[in-house]
């Protein structure tokens, strides 16, 4: 499952009923939204995990956040803490405003939503995602290895490879492998 699945499956449909109740859209309409702001995350995440650093980053992120707060209650999603959390989020994955606009206003062309009311749902967007990834990293309380190691939750290792598998083969080992290349 994707990480786009992830979040307009999770339990069941609170965080999109949420964005919905805040936006006075339809569920179907804010599913819709979603659906056009996720995959630019996404990209954005896979691109800062292929720096050095960035895994490392991503997974510490994960298990030090209480993100997945978002998912497991996802009423707090409209309040000023996971907004705050969420433009900071953006600010990691995006690395600047005039890309949240762009995402914003390609998601409008896309939706026929405006693109203001986009750009205020996009960290309320992004609270979800690490609220996802995070519901996933505390599967067992812990982060465990890197993606096909012991001891990791059972979800990690497979959105982990979606971020990793930068040429969509499959296998995350050639890209890994390059990127250890990059670094040494």
């Amino acid at each position: 499952m994707n990480l786009l699945e992830m979040i307009l499956n999770a339990d069941n449909d609170g965080p999109v009923r949420e964005v919905a109740r805040r936006f006075g859209m339809r569920e179907d309409d804010a599913r819709n939204a979603i659906s056009q702001i996720v995959p630019a995350l996404s990209r954005g995440i896979s691109r800062n995990v292929s720096q050095q650093g960035g895994l490392e980053n991503l997974l510490n992120a994960l298990s030090q956040g209480n993100h997945h707060r978002y998912v497991d209650h996802p009423e707090e999603l409209a309040r000023p803490e996971p907004i705050t959390d969420g433009n900071s989020i953006l600010g990691h994955i995006l690395g600047s405003k005039d890309v949240s606009r762009n995402v914003a206003g390609h998601a409008a062309v896309n939706t026929g939503f405006d693109a203001n009311v986009l750009k205020q749902m996009l960290p309320m967007v992004a609270a979800m995602v690490m609220g996802v990834l995070g519901k996933q990293a505390s599967g067992t309380g812990s982060l465990g290895a890197l993606p096909g190691g012991g001891g990791s939750p059972s979800g990690l290792p497979e959105i982990l490879g979606t971020f990793l598998d930068a040429d969509r083969d499959g296998s995350i080992m050639d890209d890994l492998l390059g990127l250890a290349k990059k670094f040494f």
